[in-house]
């Protein structure tokens, strides 16, 4: 069943339907997801390759930049549901029997590919908003004159001098953060899996946290310890981490949404 905006009102028992799911669920999402990268190794792999070059990418052109290093990471975890959508294509396509290629599971931007679009520039903007007001955040307690990164996390987070503006800085990342989540948690696999347009896919998004807050929250913890894991490895330990968590998500969505 496709749900088309231009045909589609947002009331709650027009919405599709939410499970109620069980706290041990988002063990059983790895595993899966862990299947599908070995149904799919090459693409997948891929997928994670470009994610850990990417960042370190990012890393080396802002090592002088700071600031703008430490919003970029925070920002990562803002954008991440939609930068896996190729990954969420490649579990779909597997779910229903079908073996593709890299290039092949790219095109699942051009299905649906307004309500991507318009999903992407909501999260580009949040991010945007997140980094101006980190800008003026820091300004305010002369923290972006260190010239390189080390330097500027240490005189922000090791110094002692800046302790509750550090707490207030990572509380509100974190509210800001788990608001996304909510509202990105099935998104994307449901834009691409039923064409749902972005209010009903944010609505549904919101529908399945609050009646799975439990599970989902761990389910965010998983998410953001493992990321981390891979940041701290140079990157390159996302190559594989971000396939795992990339399908496990779409398996999340199938379990969480009717």
């Amino acid at each position: 069943m496709k749900y088309h905006s231009e045909h589609f009102s947002h009331s709650e028992s027009d919405l599709p339907g939410i499970r109620q799911i069980a706290m041990d669920r988002p063990l059983a999402w790895l595993k899966a997801g862990w299947h599908d990268l070995k149904a799919n190794p090459l693409p997948s792999l891929a997928y994670g390759l470009l994610f850990a070059l990417g960042g370190d990418f990012i890393i080396l052109a802002l090592l002088q930049s700071p600031h703008l290093l430490t919003v970029s990471i925070s920002g990562f975890f803002l954008v991440a549901p939609l930068l896996a959508a190729g990954l969420y294509e490649l579990s779909r396509r597997t779910e229903a029997g079908e073996k593709i290629l890299f290039i092949d599971s790219l095109k699942c931007f051009q299905r649906n590919g307004q309500s991507l679009a318009f999903f992407g520039l909501i999260l580009a903007l949040i991010v945007l908003m997140w980094e101006r007001f980190s800008a003026v955040a820091f300004a305010l307690i002369d923290a972006t004159s260190a010239p390189m990164a080390s330097a500027y996390l240490n005189e922000i987070l090791f110094d002692g001098q800046h302790l509750a503006f550090t707490a207030t800085w990572f509380l509100l990342g974190g509210v800001l953060a788990l608001f996304v989540y909510a509202l990105s948690v099935v998104a994307v696999p449901l834009m691409l899996d039923r064409d749902a347009d972005v209010a009903t896919a944010m609505m549904t998004s919101l529908r399945a946290f609050m009646r799975n807050a439990a599970p989902l929250l761990l389910w965010a913890a998983l998410l953001v310890g493992l990321t981390l894991l891979g940041f701290s490895t140079l990157l390159f330990g996302l190559v594989l981490i971000m396939p795992i968590l990339g399908h496990a998500s779409w398996h999340a969505y199938r379990e969480l949404v009717e």
